[in-house]
């Protein structure tokens, strides 16, 4: 019962996870709107949450050495990670930055009815099991 539980929260408690870290590379992409020779980067939402689902860390990550009987294990990475990927520009520009502000700012805004939607969806599913506890 505790598994299932356990399975339930955990899609939607990852997909804001990684929610979060795309709402961040958004963001950085849009601050660096004027910077020379920035490359846009954006992460596969999918692979990424297919990955953090399978527990599987972010390819490349360093794993922690315990060296100690009282040393906490870490966390590798998140599988979101590894699904960054630059974005092709639809047109270039003088400067080589590959940002399309536009663009950004329509997966940003999109990202966050997507953020909010995960954080609704929980809400509700915790209600459900408050009734069924009260009975």
């Amino acid at each position: 019962m505790l598994n299932r539980l356990d399975d339930m929260l955990n899609f939607h408690a990852q997909a804001l996870r990684i929610r979060e870290q795309r709402q961040q590379v958004l963001a950085s992409n849009i601050a660096n709107a004027d910077t020379p020779n920035y490359k846009a980067r954006d992460l596969d939402f999918k692979s990424a949450l297919q990955g953090a689902l399978k527990g599987t860390p972010a390819t490349g990550g360093v794993t922690l050495a315990a060296t100690a009987s009282g040393h906490l294990g870490g966390k590798p990475g998140l599988a979101a990670d590894a699904a960054l990927q630059y974005r092709t520009p639809a047109q270039g520009n003088v400067d080589g930055n590959t940002v399309d502000v536009d663009a950004e700012r329509a997966a940003f805004a999109e990202n966050t009815i997507q953020y909010e939607f995960n954080l609704t969806r929980i809400n509700q599913q915790l209600k459900g099991l408050l009734e069924a506890i009260k009975g």
